[in-house]
This record gives C-alpha cells, sequence and structure tokens, in this order.
C-alpha cells in the first residue's frame, strides 16, 4: 500500500509533547518539519530556540540547534550565519522573548538583512512564566501582570513586530499568518516554506508572525481560545504579507 503521509524526519517518535492541550505550538513546529523535508534540508539546517515555551521544541526534533539567552536569538543566529553561510538557520521565537527583552536583536537583525528565517509565535502573553502582559497583549486583555486588562494610559499600545519592520529596507520577506483552522494551516506552511527558500536563494532576513493562542493563561478551552483570535486577536493583528522582495 502505497504511504501518502508520515511522521516528518526530524521529529522524535514517541517524543512527549510538553505543550499545553490545545497550544499552537505543535502545530507550527509540524509545519516548520515538514517544510524542511520537503526542501530536503533537514541535514543542514539548525535552529536557534528562544526561551520559555518555544525552547520545547529541542525536546522532539533531532535538528542540530541552540538555546539563546532570553531575546538573543537574532543576535546568536547572525553570528552563526555569518561563520557557517551554508547552513540553514531559523530562530523559534515567542512575543516576550522576540518582541520585548529581544526587540533591539531583532530590529538590527532585520535592519542588516541576515539572511536567516524567523518563525515568531505570537500569543500575546508570557506563556511559560505564568501569564504575564507580553508586548502584543491586546488593549482590555487581562493578564497576571494587568488583572484589570491592558491599559493604554499606563501600558502602551500592542507592539506591531510585521509593521514595525516593514518600515527597514532591508528585510526580505514579512508575513503574519494563523493556524486556527485547516486553510489558514496551509497558508501557514505556505509563508513558512517561502521564509526558507528565502533564505537558500540569499535573499535576506524573512519573519514568519503566526498568531497563536495559549488556553492556559487566558483561562479558556481550546475551542474558545480560536474564536477569540478570529474574533479579537486577528482585529487587532490582521493576517497578510507585510513585504516580499
Amino acid at each position: 500500500m502505497e504511504k501518502i503521509y508520515a511522521r516528518p524526519s526530524t521529529m522524535i517518535e514517541g517524543a512527549k509533547v510538553g505543550f499545553c492541550p490545545g497550544c499552537m505550538h505543535s502545530t507550527v513546529h509540524k509545519l516548520v518539519a515538514e517544510v524542511i523535508d520537503e526542501l530536503d534540508i533537514a541535514n543542514n539546517v539548525v535552529t536557534i530556540w528562544g526561551i520559555g515555551c518555544c525552547g520545547l521544541g529541542s525536546i522532539y526534533t533531532t535538528q542540530d540547534g541552540f538555546e539563546a539567552t532570553h531575546g538573543r536569538a537574532c543576535a546568536m543566529a547572525s553570528a552563526y550565519k555569518r561563520c557557517n553561510p551554508d547552513e540553514i538557520v531559523y530562530t523559534y521565537q515567542g512575543d516576550g522573548d522576540l518582541a520585548s527583552i529581544g526587540i533591539a536583536e531583532t530590529i538590527y537583525a532585520a535592519n542588516r538583512g541576515e539572511n536567516f528565517t524567523v518563525i515568531f509565535i505570537n500569543n500575546s502573553t508570557y506563556g511559560m512564566t505564568g501569564g504575564q502582559m507580553a508586548p502584543t497583549t491586546l488593549v482590555g486583555q487581562k493578564a497576571t501582570t494587568a488583572p484589570f486588562g491592558r491599559d493604554p494610559k499606563q501600558h502602551g499600545y500592542p507592539v506591531h513586530v510585521c509593521e514595525l519592520l516593514a518600515t527597514l529596507k532591508a528585510p526580505a520577506y514579512l508575513e503574519r499568518v494563523t493556524c486556527v483552522d485547516a486553510p489558514n494551516i496551509m497558508k501557514a506552511k505556505a509563508a513558512i516554506k517561502k521564509a526558507f527558500q528565502n533564505q537558500i536563494d540569499g535573499k535576506g532576513f524573512s519573519l514568519v508572525e503566526v498568531m497563536s493562542n495559549c488556553p492556559t493563561n487566558w483561562g479558556m478551552t481550546p475551542l474558545e481560545t480560536l474564536e477569540y483570535v478570529k474574533e479579537n486577536t486577528l482585529k487587532e493583528f490582521p493576517l497578510g504579507v507585510y513585504r516580499d522582495r
């Protein structure tokens, strides 16, 4: 019988996944692994893991990689890629890691047009460390450090990473996607594949922002979080291509 579907080669069979039920991290990791197989780069790919939930991916993938200190993944990826230009390098980071403590590293790697790929998971909260308000927390959205909801007068407004980086000249590709349903999952995979292909083609810095959920810290069921993303998150963070050279 012809096999039409198989586990991606870089995902470890039987590994215990550390993500909460309903979290989109698992879906995105699977998409990345499928793209790695389709592009035939499994033996030539290096992951720079961000801190927090993002770093759990190293537990069940066989990709070579490093876990960066908090916020420094883009700096580490810049250095590694310059020293190993023939290898395919990508960072996997959350909103607290990339858009808060690591915002300078992110902006300047993008501004230099560093030839690596960024997978940015935006679930608008600090997931692993207790649900604190993140740079991308929505106005009115509650967090452990904002129990009455984000107040712009006190906390400022959500940071829009794709729009921010789109003001720079150097980035090659910036797209915002989500994984709330099957059609969007396929679009997310296509964006991830394009971001990796850009690196292979030497086009420079590519970032795919995935609007995600966090059932545990949002205090919702997985299905409720999907509706929240559709009805609230995507109104603040519109999907689409923000740069494509």
